[in-house]
């Protein structure tokens, strides 16, 4: 991927998609998959893996420590960790992405000790690892804290835990941990996004026994040891539900390929309150040309709110998104992102555009609109921030450089090509 931090997106606006686009594999949930490959040295391939910067890091990670990685198609990666070679994390690849630290769980678990530098990731505000270091203490783990993570485990020992947090990563990393401990653990207030229920799928095609899939209480029974297998991850609901705005923006009629509905029920609710008409058939979703977005206010005419948390809530990932959307929308509404204290920050970008927002604190935003956009500069600061900008820029009149499409990139597949591919006006150059 010859991507670089350097590149922009030069985009033409005010036109509209058409056409069919399939959802790639989930971020999200390939991270910890890759990541749990470390609990077998048998083989396992996997299928529908979005070739992306921040999958290729992970991969990274892994053939640094030894493990056997190759990619046999275009979506398709062969990974064996019989040899690995040691269990202490690169510093500089870890800065790269804050999945690295979901490599903790399993080497602690397969090898007793594992080194573990600060992980990186999106500036969005504070991002705590303690979830994950508490549940591994509660597991048998010691732990020492200092510029990194020195943990160490004769064997872990399954146990009730309950989560003193939600987090997504640090349920993961807990789950993966306590499939290879002794007897059962018990995680309470357990994440159950997609993402996460994919993992705990993939973990059980391994060979593992999870009970409570889908709910927030996980129940594991230790195992030995893992098996290799053969596995699709699912379906990426955020990539989805950027579509889904895409297309209600442009004014086209998007098809949008490879969708599962169960991911999509905490998202498609807020997407109609926002004005958008779709269909569902299957595992696709057709969104309506000649959309007229109205935002559905709350009963007795009040102003609407739409606010994020774990799942089964509408998740943080889409507030952009949504903010985004709305500023195309006839009527106002308050978008409440309750998680990250610097993930609103980008709307400054899309009021240069000439988006009617205020802001009113670091987590809450006013939306007016229909606002008329007109094309502009700008430089994508985290991933989704990125995607709501460049949004915002394919309905907009004139033209728009993003630059840092990296950040774009680091969660979205060639997503140039695929928005050329519907009929985008948009060209990668180097800024």
């Amino acid at each position: 991927m010859a991507q670089t931090a350097a590149d922009a997106f030069v985009i033409e606006g005010a036109r509209p998609l058409n056409g069919r686009i399939r959802a790639a594999g989930n971020k999200n949930g390939a991270l910890p998959i890759l990541a749990a490959c470390l609990l077998t040295e048998e083989e396992v391939v996997l299928h529908d893996v979005p070739r992306i910067i921040d999958v290729l890091t992970m991969i990274d990670l892994l053939i640094d420590i030894g493990v056997e990685v190759e990619w046999i198609g275009p979506n398709d990666v062969r990974v064996r960790a019989a040899n690995v070679t040691k269990t202490e994390l690169d510093e500089e690849l870890c800065k790269r992405i804050r999945a690295s630290v979901l490599l903790a769980g399993p080497l602690l678990a397969r090898f007793g000790n594992v080194v573990v530098p600060p992980p990186g990731g999106d500036v969005i505000g504070r991002r705590r690892v303690d979830t994950h270091i508490h549940a591994f203490e509660q597991l048998g783990a010691r732990i020492e804290a200092n510029r990194t993570f020195t943990m160490t485990a004769d064997r872990l020992i399954g146990k009730n835990i309950f989560l003193d947090e939600a987090s997504v990563t640090g349920t993961e990393n807990a789950v993966m941990a306590a499939v290879l401990a002794k007897g059962e653990t018990v995680l309470g207030n357990s994440a159950c996004e997609p993402h996460v229920q994919d993992l705990c799928r993939f973990l059980c095609a391994l060979g593992a026994q999870i009970d409570g899939i889908e709910t927030n209480v996980l129940r594991v029974h230790g195992s030995d040891s893992l098996h290799g297998t053969e596995y699709t991850i699912g379906p990426d609901h955020i990539e989805i539900a950027s579509f889904i705005g895409l297309g209600a923006v442009t004014e086209g009629e998007l098809v949008i390929e490879n969708c599962r509905q169960q991911d999509l029920v905490a998202i498609m609710p807020v997407f109609r309150r926002l004005g958008i008409r779709m269909e569902v058939d299957g595992t696709e979703i057709r969104v309506l040309d000649g959309q007229e977005l109205v935002i559905e206010d709350d009963i007795g005419g009040a102003i609407p709110k739409i606010d994020d948390g774990p799942w089964p809530a509408f998740p943080a990932d889409l507030t952009s998104i949504a903010v985004a959307v709305a500023t195309q929308a006839r009527g106002t509404v308050m978008i409440f992102e309750k998680m990250f204290e610097n993930r609103l920050f980008f709307v400054d970008k899309l009021v240069g555009l000439g988006a009617r927002i205020i802001l009113c604190d670091p987590h809450r935003v006013v939306v007016t609109g229909p606002a008329r956009l007109y094309g502009e500069r700008m430089s994508s600061p985290d991933i989704r921030a990125g995607m709501a900008m460049l949004l915002a820029a394919l309905c907009a009149e004139g033209t728009s450089t993003i630059g840092n499409v990296r950040e774009i990139d680091r969660g979205y597949e060639r997503i140039d090509e695929r928005l050329r591919a519907l009929g985008a006006s948009i060209e990668r150059v180097h800024a």
